[in-house]
């Protein structure tokens, strides 16, 4: 599967921004889809994660509240909408996922930046 994200950009904090990710091709089957972050200097950590039936959708606590997760399954698009974003949301965020033979997310998209200004 291919996952291609898009959305980023250069907001001011308080902002809204929504990101994009299709996915293409399907040579197994997929249990979940999500979305990860890695600002600068830190570890890549989980945002947040819906299975690919488009529910159970699960969020970091740092964003709970304030991002949403959705999948078009008509599209084959994954969407993250992020509302009252802060500086701290800064980072490339990547979308990937998780076969269901697998435990853990192993096909992930090129990344698209955030950066949220104060």
């Amino acid at each position: 599967v291919q996952l291609q994200a898009s959305g980023g950009g250069l907001v001011q904090a308080g902002d809204s921004l929504r990101l994009s990710c299709a996915a293409s091709g399907r040579p197994y089957t997929i249990y979940a889809i999500g979305w990860f972050r890695q600002a600068p200097g830190k570890e890549r950590e989980f945002v947040a994660s819906i299975s690919w039936s488009g529910r159970n959708p699960n969020y970091a606590d740092s964003v709970k509240g304030r991002f949403t997760i959705s999948r078009n399954i008509a599209e084959d698009t994954l969407y993250l909408q992020m509302n009252s974003l802060k500086p701290e949301d800064t980072a490339i965020y990547y979308c990937a996922v998780r076969p269901s033979s697998m435990n853990r997310y192993t096909t992930w998209g090129q990344g698209t930046l955030v950066t949220v200004s104060s």
